[in-house]
């Protein structure tokens, strides 16, 4: 037989086996290859398959070509009637050897040009959204959907989590491997705790994109809120926020001062959000110690304890996986006019139905579906009729914002993950700035609220629309001094629920 002669000791099972994965492997790479370059489609497991698996089999079948034929030419070798020398002789003269010098030639090439092109793409592929957020689907679901619906979704993962450089690229990749092992054995918690460990710090990231020293004075910035009441009443609060600072005032230094100089700190917990002892780094080298007066830490305690130098992560801790609460969800969606306002008591009705536990994402969704559209043919029967259609669309609109923010499978909602940014669901700025923490010399850091952003006007269904300009926030209920004694968190944080404003409960 004309290829079994040819083919000479590669005619071999093991041989033959490794020729087949080889060549499968080589045509699904090319197949793979050109479906995602004409298509321009990367999905997660296709892109598994063909920067890892394919190559793996490829490889794998070239190395079992040569086993197969030293195997089968030792075997010879050690028959007394035949007389094989220890190393293949090599003569070009012979035709046979000549043609299959060049086929290894031809086929080293291609072997080396494939390979070489599927470890390029595997290695962009590893840098991808895709790898990173979709490749364990059921574990990185929520922060992948936080992301995509974030101001950083055209960030890749890579650019906060790893940045530049090959030593926090080898550091991820044997922390992904880890990661990876645990996915596989389903060891991984069931809620991803945050913040991460040994995470790039925050100067060599997002100070790539974001100048620190360039931070301009302030920004003016509008709320919009709405009522859980009837009319779904709007409210604006205009404020300017004093991210740089305002000039020639006695809050000239702003909210990023705290980057501009080296402020460390003590955590009592992983999510810092007791944090019992600050330093501030003056200018001139000296250190000044505040320390919270209802749970102060001893000399040794401080001496002992683990400081964090404060950057951009210690207040912006969820820059590009952000879930919102639904109230916040519900004014954005009322501001956008992708809801009806004129449908009663829609942000109340649809917050207490967001707002309870559920099996699951199918489960909450046939119970938003149900139980929104009775909720208006039992009270509102005749709106339930003018305003099906709007009515319709509240629905999808309330289900889009379940599955932006609550992640039954991963005991994930919009409050999980504590947002330090403010400090209306969550302390935020409060951890320090709550009057408690002092010096020894009784120097206070402050809870003035005009420190960080000033009112400069406020609508609201209690402000007259004739009376003067509102210059201090006006709570919606007045509650007297506890405006400034509370924290906005001790209120808001449980449901993510606005304070009726007068009105008491909606109809039943």
């Amino acid at each position: 037989m004309a290829l079994r002669k040819y083919a000479g000791y590669a005619w071999n099972l093991v041989s033959l086996v490794g020729m087949i994965l080889a060549v499968t492997a080589t045509g699904l790479i090319i197949g793979f290859l050109s479906y995602e370059g004409i298509t321009g489609v990367e999905k997660p497991y296709l892109g598994l398959m063909t920067y890892f698996l394919f190559p793996g089999m490829l490889i794998v079948g070239l190395i079992l070509v040569p086993l197969g034929a030293y195997i089968v030419r030792e075997k010879r070798r050690r028959h007394p009637d035949v007389e094989i020398p220890p190393f293949p002789r090599v003569d070009f003269n012979d035709a046979h050897k000549r043609h299959l010098f060049l086929f290894f030639v031809v086929a080293s090439i291609g072997f080396v040009l494939i390979v070489s092109v599927a470890s390029l793409k595997g290695y962009e592929f590893t840098e991808s959204t895709t790898f990173c957020g979709e490749l364990c689907h059921q574990v990185m679901e929520p922060e992948h959907v936080a992301w995509a619906n974030s101001p950083h979704a055209k960030v890749k993962c890579v650019e906060c989590h790893v940045g530049p450089g090959a030593a926090w690229y080898v550091k991820a990749k044997i922390s992904g491997m880890r990661q990876l092992y645990a996915v596989a054995t389903h060891t991984y918690p069931e809620t991803i705790e945050t913040p991460i460990d040994n995470l790039r710090p925050a100067r060599d990231t997002c100070e790539h994109c974001h100048w620190p020293e360039k931070f301009y004075a302030g920004r003016q910035k509008v709320f919009y809120h709405y009522a859980p009441n009837e009319e779904n009443t709007p409210r604006e609060i205009n404020m300017l926020i004093n991210i740089g600072g305002t000039p020639k005032s006695e809050h000239h230094k702003g909210i990023h001062w705290h980057i501009g100089q080296e402020v460390s700190y003590i955590a009592l917990d992983r999510q810092r959000m007791s944090i019992p002892y600050i330093a501030v780094k003056e200018k001139d080298g000296t250190v000044t110690e505040y320390m919270d007066t209802e749970k102060p830490l001893s000399k040794a305690d401080v001496a002992k304890a683990q400081k964090r130098v404060m950057d951009c992560l210690d207040c912006h801790n969820r820059p590009a996986h952000v879930y919102r609460s639904p109230g916040v969800e519900m004014d954005e969606a009322f501001a956008a006019k992708r809801i009806d306002q004129g449908l009663p008591y829609l942000k109340k009705t649809a917050v207490e139905i967001l707002t309870r536990p559920y099996k699951n994402k199918e489960e909450a969704k046939a119970t938003i579906a149900k139980e929104l559209p009775e909720y208006y043919n039992k009270n509102y029967p005749q709106v339930a009729k003018a305003k099906a259609k709007e009515l319709a669309h509240a629905v999808t609109v309330v289900q889009d914002i379940y599955n932006r923010n609550f992640f039954p499978a991963m005991k994930v909602s919009w409050n999980t993950y504590p947002n330090h940014i403010g400090h209306f669901y969550t302390p935020g700025c409060f951890r320090c700035h709550d009057g408690k923490h002092k010096t020894a010399a009784g120097k206070v850091i402050s809870k003035d609220c005009n420190m960080c952003h000033t009112v400069l006007g406020q609508k609201q269904e209690n402000i007259p629309v004739t009376s003067a300009p509102v210059k201090q926030f006006v709570h919606p209920v007045d509650i007297g001094d506890e405006l400034f004694k509370a924290n906005c968190s001790d209120c808001h944080s449980a449901g993510g629920q606005d304070v009726p404003g007068g009105e008491k409960h909606a109809k039943k």
